[in-house]
């Protein structure tokens, strides 16, 4: 039984690993303590639009055997446009990425914290986090075997963990039903909600996401009649992922302080009104959210490197693996001396919130040639969902570009 779920379930899991991080796991904690259950409903939409882009995704890997950055290179003719779009996905990604993954070694460390205690110890006056070297040591070693199958276990099983972990703490707070399925259908926007609406959505739609799956997919499947077995893993996995982050919601919705900030709070809070095993089973889940998005964001970089900058090779080639090494060891560095890169996030969130609504965009363009998918271009329907999904990242890209800024016009 064991070896045929990890036969039938592939990239996919990945994709629900990266997307629920320490922001994801943050966002939805802030979102259940301030909100209750009442922002499921823009959850569920983030689900139904990553599984609209990130099927496209999953099928243009598979089709044309090639990564999405790859094949925007190749589709660009005019030199000007190309080295531009090149250089902001580069930019947006590599850089982005590094300067998040201190973010999900942290993420990781606050897990391993609440079950042990501080990791921290004294060198020459700077105080290091034992903890995140630890984990960045087991995100190196991962990596570092550049074998797909193994990962994939591996991110499999951490998944899982989270999933169970995650999902029974909200079993255990004993929600109510009927408020959930109201929060889930019936879409309402609470005083001073809308920043946190984005958020949902804007940690669940990841434009990195779409280069993994792409690439990703070719390393298990490569024929076209694979694409019902990609479509069942796409599906399955990030309604998977969505349950993970709705039960983040709610078992944060059963708390009533305000001096819950993160998911480590939101654990110690649990623990005297459900006992300690909630504590245990929230920090588990955010341990397994920290560690598989400090090894999916290095290796969605160097996935992106590859393809922007026509790289041969696979996962264990040199050029590959120094991309995800400096990633990750700049996420290591920042997390165990506690340094917070700000200006470098900020950048990184200007150039997602660009990058989001390009890629979209880009990928229906893409979606839609038949030199590159021949029969397998999108529908009408996928085009229209797809051009809803647009209108929003565009939507949501500008917000966050005007967030950063301290602009408020909407």
């Amino acid at each position: 039984m064991i070896k045929n779920l990890f036969k039938n379930i592939g990239p996919g899991t990945l994709v629900a690993a990266a997307f629920i991080g320490p922001g994801t796991v943050t966002v939805c904690t802030l979102a259940g303590v301030n909100f209750g259950v009442n922002l499921l409903w823009a959850m569920l939409l983030s689900i139904i639009a990553t599984i609209v882009l990130q099927e496209m995704a999953a099928r243009l890997g598979i089709i044309s055997q090639k990564g999405l950055s790859e094949v925007i290179r190749n589709e660009i003719k005019n030199p000007f446009l190309r080295g531009f779009v090149t250089i902001l996905i580069l930019s947006a990604i590599v850089i982005g990425n590094a300067s998040y993954e201190a973010g999900n070694i942290s993420g990781g460390i606050l897990g391993l914290e609440t079950l042990l205690g501080n990791g921290s110890f004294e060198i020459g006056g700077f105080s290091i986090n034992g903890l995140s070297i630890l984990t960045g040591f087991i995100a190196f070693v991962l990596l570092y075997i550049g074998n797909y199958k193994i990962l994939e276990r591996v991110l499999i099983s951490l998944v899982l963990l989270m999933s169970v972990s995650f999902i029974i703490t909200a079993i255990v707070t004993k929600p109510s039903l009927s408020a959930i399925f109201k929060g889930m259908f019936v879409p309402s926007a609470p005083s001073e909600s809308l920043l946190t609406i984005i958020g949902i959505i804007g940690t669940t739609v990841v434009p990195y996401n779409l280069f993994l799956h792409a690439s990703l997919v070719k390393e298990k499947w490569n024929k076209p009649e694979d694409l019902s077995a990609v479509r069942k893993d796409t599906v399955i996995s990030i309604i998977l992922g969505g349950l993970v982050s709705m039960a983040i919601i709610i078992s944060a919705s059963a708390v009533q302080s305000g001096e819950v900030s993160n998911a480590s709070d939101l654990a110690k809070s649990l623990a005297p009104i459900y006992g300690d095993f909630s504590k245990y089973f929230m920090a588990i889940g955010l341990f397994a959210a920290g560690i598989t998005s400090a090894i999916t964001a290095p290796l969605a970089a160097a996935y992106v490197a590859k393809g922007c900058l026509g790289w041969s090779g696979g996962m264990k080639s040199k050029k590959f693996r120094a991309v995800w090494a400096i990633i990750l060891l700049l996420g290591v560095v920042f997390s165990s001396l506690g340094f917070k890169p700000i200006d470098i996030i900020k950048f990184a969130q200007v150039a997602n919130g660009i990058l989001l609504p390009l890629i979209a965009v880009m990928l229906l363009w893409m979606m839609n040639k038949q030199s590159v998918l021949g029969k397998y271009v999108n529908s009408k329907i996928q085009n229209g969902l797809g051009l809803i999904i647009v209108v929003a990242t565009i939507f949501l890209g500008l917000k966050g570009i005007f967030k950063v800024f301290g602009i408020n016009l909407f």
